[in-house]
This record gives C-alpha cells, sequence and structure tokens, in this order.
C-alpha cells in the first residue's frame, strides 16, 4: 500500500508538503519554575500539570495559528526523551547523573529487572492534546533500540534481548494510543546510525513495534554516518523518515541520488542548534534542491530535531519561516 493510500484509509487529508514538527518545544520559563518548584515539594502534581496543559495548549494555539497540519504536544511534561520512559515503566532504576551534550546532564536509567508495561504513558496527554485541536495529533514515543542504547542493562544477557524486550514494551504503548485515536505515530530512534551494524536489530525491533497495526508511522533518526546505512535503513518498517536535512547542508541527497528514497520523507529544514533564524531565501533553496531528488508527494517538511534547547522566540520564528515558505512553495507548485 502506497503511504498516501494509508493515510486516506486511516481518513487523514494533508496539503501538498505537510508541515510538522519532531516533538519537543522550549518550556516557558514558568514551567521550568513551576518543575523546580514539583522536586522541591512546594507544588503538588495537580497545580503543575495545570501550568503543564496550559503550556500546551498554548503551543498547540501557535502551531495552528501559523499552519502546520500535523501537530505535536511539546512535551511540556516531558524531560529527557529516554528518562520519562523508563520512569513510567517497571523494571528501571535511575543512575547518577551523566552528560548527554553540552551542559545538559540527565540521569541515565537502569534495567534492573524484567522491563514491564503496566499502564499508558503517553496516552492521557495525547489525549488532552489531541481534544484541543481539530487538527491530527502526532503519538510520540521513544523506540526500543534508542532506549537500550541509552540505558545501562544489568539484567537482560545481550543488547539484542534488551531491546527485544523494549519492543514488546513500545508496542503496548502504541496499541493504546490506536485504541484512544492516535492515527500518526512517530517512534524516536536518534541512536540508530550511530552502529551501522546493529541497523538489522532496528529493524527487527521496529517490526514488533509496528507490524499489523492500523496507523501512520514516522521514525525520527538524528544525523549520523547514512552512507554506512543507506538504503538499508529504510527498511524500517515505517511509512516516514523524519530526516535533519539542514545540519549537513542537504548531503543526504548525494544517497538518494545513487537509489532513490522509496519512502515518505519528512525533511528538516532549519538547523535547532543555532540561535540563527534563517532566512526565507536559504529555505527555499534546501526544498528545492531536495525536490530536485525526491518527488513532491512524498514530502513532509520541520525544523531538523526537537526545539526544546532553543528560547520560546526562536523556536517561534523557526517555525514561522519554516511555514511561510511551505505555503509559497504550495501556490508555486498548484500553479
Amino acid at each position: 500500500m502506497h503511504t498516501q493510500d494509508k493515510l486516506k484509509n486511516l481518513g487523514v487529508e494533508l496539503p501538498l508538503f505537510p508541515l510538522t514538527s519532531v516533538g519537543s518545544f522550549p518550556k516557558p520559563e514558568y514551567i521550568k519554575k513551576a518543575r523546580a518548584r514539583f522536586v522541591k515539594g512546594e507544588l503538588t502534581r495537580k497545580e503543575l500539570e495545570t501550568l503543564e496543559e496550559k503550556a500546551t495548549r498554548e503551543w498547540i494555539e501557535f502551531q495552528e495559528n501559523i499552519g502546520i497540519d500535523v501537530l505535536v504536544d511539546g512535551e511540556m511534561y516531558r524531560g529527557d526523551m529516554v528518562a520519562y520512559f523508563a520512569e513510567e515503566l517497571k523494571g528501571f532504576s535511575q543512575s547518577s547523573f551523566v552528560r548527554s551534550y553540552g551542559n545538559r546532564y540527565y540521569r541515565k536509567p537502569v534495567i534492573t529487572a524484567p522491563v514491564v508495561w503496566e499502564k499508558p504513558m503517553t496516552v492521557d496527554w495525547w489525549k488532552k492534546a489531541q481534544a484541543m485541536t481539530q487538527k491530527p495529533m502526532k503519538g510520540m514515543l521513544t523506540g526500543p533500540y534508542t532506549i537500550m542504547d541509552w540505558s545501562f542493562n544489568e539484567y537482560y544477557k545481550d543488547r539484542e534481548a534488551t531491546c527485544m524486550a523494549l519492543a514488546q514494551v513500545i508496542r503496548k504503548e502504541v496499541e493504546a494510543l490506536i485504541s484512544a485515536g492516535a492515527k500518526l505515530i512517530q517512534i524516536d530512534e536518534p541512536a540508530c546510525s550511530v552502529r551501522p551494524s546493529e541497523l538489522p536489530l532496528v529493524i527487527q525491533s521496529m517490526n514488533v513495534v509496528t507490524e499489523g497495526l492500523p496507523a501512520y508511522f514516522f521514525t525520527h533518526i538524528c544525523y549520523g554516518d547514512f552512507e554506512k546505512i543507506y538504503p538499508e535503513m529504510t527498511e524500517i518498517p515505517v511509512e516516514n523518515f523524519d530526516l535533519e536535512m539542514s545540519n549537513s547542508e542537504n548531503d543526504l541527497l548525494n544517497c538518494f541520488k545513487k537509489r532513490s528514497f522509496p519512502k515518505d520523507l519528512t525533511a528538516g529544514i532549519v538547523d535547532v542548534h543555532t540561535h540563527e533564524i534563517e532566512a526565507e531565501s536559504t529555505l527555499k533553496a534546501r526544498l528545492e534542491q531536495i525536490l530536485d531528488v525526491i518527488p513532491a508527494r512524498q514530502l513532509w517538511v520541520d525544523p531538523d530535531c526537537g526545539l526544546k534547547t532553543r528560547t520560546v522566540e526562536e523556536a517561534k520564528k523557526k517555525l514561522e519561516v519554516i511555514a511561510t515558505v511551505v505555503k509559497s512553495l504550495r501556490k508555486s507548485y498548484s500553479n
């Protein structure tokens, strides 16, 4: 089944070059302060959740106002993308702080017992967010391979056993999201381009997560040495690959010229690691370069990665410039 047919069967209608985001947005100052107060016991969980819902609504309204087509909730209630799930699953404990990048630290999870899915981890927030808009809202999960790779394992016999156990757990969360009404679900696997020899494990575990389920699946993969895993990486069983294009100045297109890209591509066209707000002309040139290689009906557009490391103002400006350029491009393609 072609990817567009799958969307149609799910009742999802989107314009040419659908606009979306990878997942995370920066937390407003009042959320940062509230989360710090919650940790100190100065705020109840209910009071914190009320503020997180307020911030979620603000981001949803902003996305709608600028014309984003497939929304994300912005993850106002999440910290680190792996630690969040480790805290929700049975079988994990926490280590001391480790550095992830720059001056950012997180508590690396430790698997000390069988990993068990006891209850939905993201469904309530997805339902809250979807109720705030008529547009489709992505379900957002971290994939089994990345959770395995970014955790210490003190229970399972090896990396494969760990990953496959986590795949069963993430599938249960996907099934719960679909039961709640989610039709577009993103499984983030940023670690998958780091060890080319383990690509078969990424494919095998993602198959457990997605096989036979009625949803349109994305995977987000951070920049890496794609020449070593392309075209084999397209065997990962999802409909859409969300890839960082601007970070490498569209270098990935060299791979796609040698072997055409067979799935839908969400091209990240603004760099989330810089304070600079890209010029419309820069983004237009990037998109035109991509469209020389990728058919228009296969192309979605978003930022390179999650925007949570930017300020709220920077994130909004980066999203606005993407939206402006894509709307202009649609007009030229409809003429």
